[in-house]
């Protein structure tokens, strides 16, 4: 299974980070053999794309793997301000506007190779296509085969929070992959429900993304204040991830460890992929995916109602 470096962070997500900062995310994450890198446009208006590409630019094309995705396009503003209401520490300098046309889906790719600086994208999602589903399907999810059939793009598929329309992609499209971020975690697992048996019956690949639920199962001693979908964790939750703590500290492995090997238990998924907000994190990550915990972890997480 691949482990990937998802390069919302690589947009300022949430805070200010200089393009050295960013470099040296990228940079950790190839010594650390890490060859897969998720990015899109929403991120930082462009701005993950543009560091994602620079920092790959003089590393050999054959040996890594990009994948954007396509449903906004960025058209430019004036009038300043910041982006942060939408989670990105960036100027204001462009909007998003949703486009799942086929028109819509062909400029996306266009302007994200330039930011990237690559002549193929690797693999081309739908992002989050509940927000538009029967356009995304019927036209959007064409519009990218017919870029996979010309050679532009390698494979496609969707990625979304949102298990339900990822299941409509699997059972009435014909995705490479899906990746679903947050709904098949240590925390929960709704994806299991539906969306992996779908994948599994029709041979999609699953790449698991949100991994931390947003960053509350990112620290061994979960607390108040953490974030779960980018807001502060309720209460409940919090109750929740700190009792999935005490067993994984009594089994001998840390919570952000048993959340990095969780996914990668089901045969559907393909490829666990992390944020990282530093270099540092990056290897720390790195190093909990290499050693999984102990096998009695899961049978015990069970037994408490937990898993």
């Amino acid at each position: 299974m691949r482990f990937g470096l998802g390069c919302a962070q690589l947009g300022n997500l949430y805070a200010e980070r200089s393009d050295a900062d960013a470099r040296a995310i990228v940079d950790a994450a190839w010594d650390e053999g890490i060859r897969y890198f998720d990015t899109a446009p929403h991120y930082g208006l462009g701005l993950s794309e543009r560091r994602l590409g620079a920092a790959l630019r003089d590393r050999p094309r054959a040996q890594y793997t990009v994948s954007t995705k396509v449903g906004r396009l960025l058209e430019p503003v004036e009038g300043g301000g910041d982006d942060l209401a939408d989670g990105f520490a960036v100027p204001r300098t462009h909007r998003r506007v949703w486009d799942f046309t086929r028109d819509g889906v062909r400029r996306s790719i266009e302007e994200s190779l330039a930011r990237l600086g690559l002549d193929r994208i690797d693999l081309a999602l739908l992002h989050d296509p509940e927000h538009h589903p029967d356009i995304a399907l019927r036209e959007a999810f064409p519009a990218l085969a017919e870029l996979c059939a010309e050679g532009v793009v390698g494979s496609v598929g969707a990625g979304s929070k949102d298990a339900a329309v990822l299941t409509r992609v699997v059972t009435e499209c014909t995705p490479d992959v899906v990746l679903v971020a947050g709904r098949y975690t240590l925390l929960e697992q709704p994806a299991a429900e539906t969306l992996l048996p779908a994948c599994a019956a029709a041979g999609v690949g699953v790449l698991a993304a949100g991994v931390f639920n947003s960053g509350l199962l990112a620290q061994e001693r979960p607390r108040e204040g953490l974030p779960y979908e980018y807001g502060a964790a309720p209460a409940g939750l919090v109750r929740r991830a700190a009792a999935l703590a005490e067993v994984c500290a009594a089994h001998g492995t840390t919570l952000p460890a048993a959340a990095i090997a969780f996914p990668g238990r089901d045969p559907s998924v393909t490829a666990v992929v992390v944020g990282a907000d530093s270099a540092e994190q990056v290897r720390r990550n790195a190093a909990l995916f290499a050693a999984p915990p102990p096998a009695g972890l899961w049978p015990a997480l069970t037994e408490r109602g937990l898993l």
